[in-house]
């Protein structure tokens, strides 16, 4: 290319347009502020003792429930309570970022990462909702029901609070008007 021709901007490599992934300091300050407030700590003791208690059940009477259902049933059974240990996983997963935040154990760059950002969780066409579960198998255990109920409102609520406090980011990135700017910079220079 010459000096002066316009660059195809679809040809701009996404390194040359990435923004830094920074939250503005009030949303830092936000952040902090929740990790040391009482709704933080309470929100931490219910996923960590829901946790404990989807684990006791699953290891104890979990399984003695499991063996006395029909093979379909049994089957819905050890798929929704795979789908319950890994919802919850992933909500202890982002409370520990979060406490080790809190306690200075780590950096805020780092609990900024992608990996630890819980998403809304998406159903697959094969997969059935909790409701669907309660309607079409009255057999599982209600013990179980009651922890998938219970598991999916603390990951819908821990969701919408990882968007209210990191959302920051991710509004800075993709096709934002600054964004567009920087692209555009990139491809006819900083004075068009």
């Amino acid at each position: 290319m010459t000096a002066g021709q316009p660059q195809d901007i679809s040809k701009i490599s996404s390194d040359q347009a990435i923004l830094p992934d920074t939250l503005t300091p009030q949303a830092e300050a936000r952040l902090m502020e929740f990790t040391r407030s009482e709704l933080f700590a309470k929100t931490f003791r219910e996923g960590m003792d829901m946790v404990e208690e989807t684990a006791a059940y699953l290891d104890g009477p979990g399984r003695h429930d499991s063996k006395k259902l029909e093979r379909d049933d049994a089957l819905t059974y050890a798929s929704q309570s795979m789908r319950l240990t890994t919802r919850l996983m992933q909500v202890a997963s982002w409370l520990l970022v979060q406490r080790a935040l809190k306690e200075d154990e780590m950096e805020l760059s780092e609990a900024r990462a992608e990996k630890y950002r819980l998403v809304p969780e998406t159903k697959s066409e094969e997969e059935i909702s909790f409701s669907e579960i309660a309607k079409a198998s009255y057999t599982l255990p209600a013990r179980l029901l009651d922890l998938l109920a219970r598991s999916e409102a603390l990951y819908e609520r821990i969701t919408r609070l990882d968007r209210s406090l990191y959302g920051t980011i991710a509004a800075q990135q993709g096709n934002t008007v600054a964004d567009q700017i920087s692209r555009l910079e990139a491809a006819f220079g900083p004075n068009g």
